[in-house]
């Protein structure tokens, strides 16, 4: 399986800083900033705003290989991942995410839909990553100039 890269720049402090968030790929080369994560700035993005698109793309696909497995192809499967941000007594949170997911497939019905649409809610890789994370490693490092 393939092993896949993003990296963070963050400089400066919390509500003055700017940062950085980029792909292994190059796909991805975005600004993001207090204001673009917790308040209305949107010239940049935000980690859920990236998750919700991760969860979104990833979720889309594992839909698609689960109706063509069953012989239904899906001529588009579109869904919006909508993450909220919550707080606790520890900071921020991801409280909910939304899901909502439109799929065109000729000759499956609507029961048949939300059977696979949960397996997928159920399986797709991100959606385990993110309720089924058991291991979280770090190596830091000191960088001083």
């Amino acid at each position: 399986m393939a092993n896949n890269t993003g990296k963070a720049v963050w400089n400066g402090g919390l509500k003055e800083g700017k940062g950085t968030v980029s792909t292994q790929s190059g796909a991805l080369d975005a600004r993001y900033s207090f204001g673009s994560r917790f308040e209305d700035d949107v010239t940049g993005t935000n980690p859920e705003e990236l998750i919700g698109a991760a969860h979104a793309g990833c979720y889309s696909m594992f839909l698609s290989a689960l109706l063509e497995g069953a012989g239904k192809t899906a001529t588009s499967v579109t869904t919006e991942a909508k993450v909220t941000l919550g707080k606790d007594d520890t900071g921020p949170f991801i409280s909910k995410i939304a899901l909502t997911c439109e799929a065109e497939v000729p000759g499956l019905t609507n029961e048949e839909l939300q059977e696979f649409a949960q397996k997928a809610k159920d399986g797709c890789p991100i959606s385990r990553a993110l309720g089924a994370v058991k291991e979280i490693t770090l190596q830091a490092s000191l960088k001083n100039a």
